[in-house]
């Protein structure tokens, strides 16, 4: 099998990071990449560290109809409210898209438009949408045309509740996401929070209670939990490139003990190549999995019925390129690891 692959927003640090994975892919057997900033130039003229690997000219965005055409598979890393007339142009072309934007994430244009502060371009298309975490929505993502890549945050949330409300084992109103982010997350766009001196050495809380992902954990952990579930996330930029380390607490509905919960996430995830459930008393660290497409568990009863759980991912991998790699060998009948089968980068 080989498979064409388009890359619209290339020069972001999500289309560097599907280049970068892309690129040695086994079944890929074409990249063609577009983006409006630096059109005419190599791709590892922008990235150097791709020389070699992604030496291929970047198009002007004229040219993605181009692009869409030599294409079997477009994955958009263009920022939320551009991605929706990309996905109407690829669709109509009768190719597939994986979104890494989060246009297609919330199936409700009302809920996209409150908290995205912008008109949806393409509420007809929310219906086929799939939301694209694998080991929790796997069965829905081979037949889709269109994947929600879904957001950062949400996947290293979502994964680590995902068997408590599976299994209706948390006070579903007790549920605090805690999440700290290296400063990648916000992507190549300058800004004052950004630079070096402003973030180095500190350490900040923001968007707080107003956070764009905060709509899309609540309603994946209500579709889990059956029910309605509400999630107090509060995100914090901290002075390192990649990562996100998230720390939940949740109250158990009954008490339990922290070998039982083990259990209950060991079964869950039994046979997922790409989260990892640590041995009792251990917790993940940001630099376990830097570079990967894994989710690392970390998890406590403290008291009778009170649950903390850590979690850690590359918010550029498993938050986001790695997972759409993922998503792409899902839609192709792949094996679920191919090309994303490596270790961590250390120290």
């Amino acid at each position: 099998m080989g498979i064409k692959v388009g890359i619209v927003g290339a020069t972001g640090y999500v289309g560097e990071e599907l280049t970068r994975i892309l690129c040695r892919h086994p079944q890929v057997t074409a990249i063609a990449v577009a983006a409006k900033d630096a059109p005419g130039q190599s791709l590892s003229h922008v990235y150097p560290h791709l020389s070699g690997f992604a030496d291929m000219e970047i198009l002007d965005m004229e040219r993605v109809p181009e692009l869409i055409a030599g294409s079997d598979l477009v994955f958009s890393a263009l920022p939320h409210g551009v991605s929706a007339p990309l996905a109407r142009q690829v669709l109509a072309a009768g190719k597939r898209m994986i979104d890494a934007a989060a246009d297609f994430r919330l199936p409700d244009p009302a809920l996209y438009e409150q908290w995205y502060q912008a008109v949806h371009q393409a509420p007809d298309l929310l219906k086929e949408a799939v939301y694209g975490l694998p080991e929790l929505f796997r069965s829905a993502i081979p037949a889709a045309r269109l994947v929600a890549n879904p957001g950062c945050f949400p996947t290293s949330a979502l994964l680590a509740l995902a068997p408590l409300l599976k299994h209706g084992l948390v006070e579903q109103d007790s549920l605090i996401v805690d999440s700290k982010s290296g400063v990648s997350g916000a992507g190549r766009t300058l800004a004052m929070g950004y630079h070096y001196p402003e973030c180095n050495d500190n350490v900040r809380a923001y968007s707080v209670a107003a956070h764009r992902h905060t709509p899309e954990i609540s309603y994946y952990a209500s579709v889990l939990a059956g029910s309605k579930a509400e999630v107090v996330f509060t995100p914090h930029l901290i002075p390192m490139t990649r990562g996100i380390l998230s720390t939940v607490y949740a109250r158990l509905l009954r008490p339990l003990d922290t070998a039982s919960v083990r259990q209950v996430y060991r079964d869950f995830y039994s046979g997922e190549q790409f989260v990892q459930l640590l041995e009792e008393g251990r917790w993940p660290e940001t630099k376990w999995v830097q570079g990967t497409n894994r989710c690392c568990l970390g998890l406590a009863v403290a008291g009778p019925k009170q649950l903390i759980v850590v979690s850690v991912i590359d918010n550029l991998v498993k938050g986001a390129a790695g997972q759409a790699v993922q998503n792409m060998n899902l839609l192709f009948g792949l094996p679920e690891g191919t090309g994303l089968d490596y270790p961590a980068l250390y120290p």
